[in-house]
């Protein structure tokens, strides 16, 4: 199958990685010049958990036009205040027949997308791998998970099929979902509880539950986006997200550091708005509280606004 992706960061340059290696024509797009040279001369290097590094010839451009011709599936994993921009760009190599498929974290890309390409084109998803930037060109692979996608109607359709066929044929585990806005707000749930305590506190992502205090914080935070997702229907149980949320960091690789946490290293903008900013809209229109939510958001935007280039940025 002929794809691009949109964002040749860590969790992009880690699925076109295993796509590519299956045989599919990927092409990775990304506006960092220094990553795509090197990915073009070097190889993108995948780092396993082990320390093993793998290289693979995939080819990277800056624009979605170098592409060449209408692309099967367009991979989206940019972070989620670029996703207008970067879907917009991309239309030129989208034809009638293909597929957007998001598998962004936070909550709201699909419907601007939708907006974009149209709702038949859409599928969304929820990825639970995690990864690392090392350097241009360079990830590291810190945990494998599962991931879900599905149609925005929840059917069962052929294309979902094929699409989770290959996934799972180049070792990506997917399981297509006929709920798949659960799913989304299943993986909200973990990145509101562990991104931005990570990212304030500066622990890594497999020592994060390591204290009785930062564990009574987590569940706190975790409480109130389970009461956000039940006043608007979405079913999901508390003992069972927390489970799910300290069985995946227990497997992850000793110095992970999740996206947020990478963000504030690098003192760029944070995808916060949809994380736990998302949890605070939603209690303010559900009149839910979320005070833990809202100290998450407030400690983060605190943050960016000491980083040069984004509080230069905001009006």
């Amino acid at each position: 199958m002929k794809i691009a992706i949109l964002g040749a960061g860590a969790m992009g340059s880690v699925i076109g990685a295993l796509l590519s290696k299956a045989g599919h024509e990927v092409t990775l797009i990304d506006v960092w010049q220094e990553a795509v040279d090197a990915i073009n001369r070097d190889g993108l290097k995948v780092q396993s958990q082990s320390g093993a590094t793998t290289t693979c010839r995939v080819r990277a451009v800056t624009r979605p036009a170098e592409v060449g011709g209408p692309v099967e599936l367009l991979l989206v994993f940019v972070k989620c205040y670029h996703t207008v921009e970067a879907v917009e760009s991309a239309l030129p190599i989208l034809a009638p027949h293909s597929t957007v498929l998001s598998l962004q974290n936070g909550w709201g890309n699909g419907p601007k997308i939708a907006a974009i390409v149209g709702d038949k084109r859409v599928l969304l998803g929820v990825c639970y791998h995690s990864a690392t930037v090392l350097g241009p060109g360079i990830v590291k692979h810190g945990g494998v998970g599962r991931t879900f996608m599905g149609e925005l109607t929840g059917e069962s359709t052929s294309r979902l099929q094929t699409i989770a066929g290959l996934f799972n044929a180049a070792g990506i585990e997917v399981i297509a979902s006929h709920q798949v806005i659960q799913e989304i707000w299943a993986k909200l749930a973990l990145n509101c509880v562990t991104l931005a305590t990570s990212a304030v506190t500066r622990i890594a992502a497999d020592k994060l539950f390591e204290t009785a205090e930062m564990r009574e914080l987590c569940r706190g935070i975790l409480g109130e986006v389970i009461a956000i997702a039940g006043a608007q229907n979405i079913r999901l149980d508390f003992e069972e997200r927390w489970a799910a949320i300290i069985g995946l960091h227990a497997k992850l690789s000793p110095g992970t550091k999740g996206s947020m946490f990478q963000d504030v290293e690098k003192q760029r903008r944070t995808e916060i708005d949809v994380i736990n900013g998302a949890i605070v809209d939603a209690g303010k229109r559900l009149s839910v509280a979320t005070p833990l939510n809202q100290s998450m958001l407030n400690l983060i935007k605190a943050l960016e606004a000491t980083f040069p280039a984004v509080a230069g940025s905001r009006p």
